[in-house]
């Protein structure tokens, strides 16, 4: 069981970086190129949109979104060519996610300054 999940756990990490190449190649579809990119721009992303020490909830990102995420885009890319660049992606090393980087910290931004607004004493 330890070696499966081993073996899943190196899938999805080639598979994250055979997305970051097909947002990049222009022979993935549009539709196809959006989805890629959005899930391995998360994917990579240094920082989680759900922090981890949040019991619970803070491992649902890691353990169901993005894996549902890399299915999903997976599907949407054309068969051989998605074969191809996991072929790439095995002989590349991992990219890191600025894009990803600055979604999360702007959805966190934008929620502060939410709670900020709703919450702050109203002087007038």
């Amino acid at each position: 069981m330890i070696a499966s999940l081993k073996q899943w756990a190196r899938t999805i990490k080639r598979d994250v970086v055979a997305l970051w190449l097909a947002a990049r190649d222009p022979r993935v579809p549009w539709y196809a190129k959006a989805v890629a990119g959005a899930v391995a721009a998360y994917a990579l992303s240094p920082i989680d949109l759900i922090p981890d020490f949040i019991p619970i909830i803070g491992y649902l990102d890691d353990l169901i979104i993005v894996p549902l995420g890399i299915m999903l885009a997976v599907k949407l890319v054309p068969d051989d060519l998605m074969q191809e660049l996991r072929d790439e992606a095995t002989r590349r090393a991992r990219p890191a996610s600025k894009e990803g980087l600055i979604f999360v910290v702007l959805v966190w931004t934008l929620a502060a300054i939410a709670l900020l607004w709703v919450f702050w004493p109203n002087s007038a």
